[in-house]
């Protein structure tokens, strides 16, 4: 019993002593690839930053609200990366000072000693997905926004986009990103709607979420055709209404209508960045939205977010024992083996999904297929050199 409890204790302080070292050096790796980042960007959209600091007085401020989102995003995208970069720097540190081999000396494996670098990667892979799941779609508004957008002085093209459920088509001349509207919009509508003609022309239009008996839609102001707005009633379809006009709706003014649609303004003008910082749950939903028409590379998401967190262990268990196995004390060549095993394993993963994106591989296939490819060479390493 007390041999064995100093056991634990040693292992315990070896623990402890892996879990530093690894945390150190993927708080370095954090930081400084943040860092790096920060300023990259920084300087491209310094004069706008400049500005955003005249307006609100304090360039700090300005800096954490913009770039504090953008960090959370990176964490998402590089956490992989740097949990693999860490582990490698702390295995290959403690074999650099001759670490590695007195524990194997004294009879300790070395899959013991890195098993905390295991567990503490799975944790940040958790981490790292309820990041992707829970924060990231918080700040969804601010990622998909960039310094102009902040400015006020944005005008981006907007490409049309049909709404499946109605089938008008949702166009117009810009997309007023800051004040959430659409400049000049021209609803081309489908045969059939009444009254109302081939399309809706109007100075502007902004995005109105359901709020009470009204629905989710687009108010359109200072209609400018049809040019009898005021005359042509509203237009239902199996009881639901698709144009709600002043005819008959009175909080609507006269030069104003109100299109239904359940494409949202995000969905409408930031489409790609839309899907990205969306949660799993909102893209299912997408998926099962009337108005939406969303594409195999959706569907190959939703499966890359449920297999990311086992993909980013795999990788981890495919590069960590080949670094082990060199027994190698050079850490830049140790990074460099690393860099070619994340940049083929990520070739293949980019080529399964472009395949399932393309429809040549069905979606769960298509994002599951890196894992059933990896999955076994990780295992074939593991065992080979952890028996």
């Amino acid at each position: 019993m007390e041999r064995g409890g100093e056991r634990s204790r040693i292992m315990g302080t070896i623990n402890r002593y892996v879990l530093r070292q690894y945390v150190k050096v993927l708080l370095i790796c954090f930081l400084s690839m943040t860092g790096l980042y920060v300023i990259i960007d920084g300087l491209n959209h310094l004069d706008d930053l400049l500005e955003l600091a005249a307006q609100e007085g304090n360039l700090l401020a300005v800096l954490s609200e913009y770039y504090g989102a953008r960090a959370v995003a990176f964490f998402d995208r590089t956490s992989a990366l740097m949990t693999l970069v860490a582990a490698t720097f702390a295995v290959t540190a403690m074999q650099r000072s001759q670490e590695m081999a007195a524990l194997m000396a004294a009879g300790i494996p070395k899959f013991r000693v890195v098993a905390p670098l295991i567990v503490a990667a799975t944790v940040i892979s958790i981490l790292a997905a309820a990041s992707r799941e829970l924060v990231i779609p918080q700040f969804r508004e601010k990622l998909t926004q960039n310094t102009r957008d902040l400015l006020g002085g944005s005008r981006e093209q907007l490409a049309p986009r049909y709404d499946h459920w109605t089938d008008i088509l949702l166009a117009g001349r810009e997309a007023r990103v800051s004040e959430r509207q659409i400049g000049e919009p021209a609803f081309r509508l489908p045969p059939g709607l009444g009254l109302f003609g081939s399309q809706l022309l109007a100075h502007q239009a902004e995005y109105r979420p359901a709020q009470g008996e009204r629905p989710a839609g687009y108010l359109l102001d200072q209609v400018s055709q049809p040019d009898n707005l005021s005359a042509i009633p509203s237009f239902y379809l199996e009881g639901e209404p698709l144009i709600l006009s002043p005819h008959d709706t009175p909080w609507l003014a006269a030069d104003q209508c109100f299109v239904v649609s359940r494409i949202t303004y995000e969905q409408l003008v930031a489409n790609d960045a839309w899907r990205q910082f969306s949660s799993t749950a909102e893209l299912i939903e997408g998926l099962h939205n009337p108005s939406l028409d969303f594409a195999a590379d959706v569907r190959v998401a939703v499966h890359a977010r449920l297999v990311q967190p086992v993909l980013d262990i795999t990788l981890l268990l495919l590069a960590l024992p080949v670094v082990l196995a060199r027994e190698s004390r050079n850490v830049f060549l140790a990074a460099g083996l690393c860099v070619l095993i994340v940049g083929v394993f990520f070739l293949v993963v980019i080529g399964c999904h472009a395949l399932g994106n393309s429809s040549l591989l069905r979606p769960a296939l298509a994002a599951w297929c890196p894992l059933l490819i990896f999955a076994p060479l990780a295992r074939l390493t593991s065992q080979a050199f952890w028996q």
